[in-house]
């Protein structure tokens, strides 16, 4: 029996209910893709990352953009991160997270690409 239960379109043609380690990823980069501020009566929600990957990519924007991931991680109690790093792509960056899904204690990699040409993050 799954301990979580969602579903999304993303992505998918039929069979949208998700479960688990899946929903709570998506959820990640559902948060990830939102504009802080931009969901009504829920200020808090949602990243400000898009403005540091239109910086210049040295080694303070890469840590910036960690810590703005791990701010919006820990805004959910079903995450933790174990481990992360940030890599400069051709067109975006690459994260890599490597996290714990609460109740369940299996360790999971992460790779979600930000991509500055959609300004969308996505799992690799």
């Amino acid at each position: 029996m799954p301990t979580f239960i969602g579903f999304s379109t993303v992505g998918r043609d039929r069979k949208f209910t998700l479960t688990d380690s899946d929903l709570v990823k998506q959820d990640l980069v559902n948060a990830l893709n939102i504009n802080q501020g931009e969901l009504p009566g829920r200020p808090q929600i949602g990243s400000r990352i898009w403005s540091y990957v239109f910086e210049n990519q040295t080694t303070d924007t890469l840590r910036d953009i960690l810590a703005e991931v791990q701010r919006v991680a820990g805004q959910d109690p079903r995450i933790y991160i174990v481990n992360s790093d940030a890599f400069p792509q051709d067109n975006g960056i690459l994260i890599e997270l490597l996290i714990q899904i609460r109740p369940f204690t299996e360790d999971q990699l992460l790779q979600i690409f930000l991509d500055q040409q959609t300004r969308r993050a996505t799992f690799i």
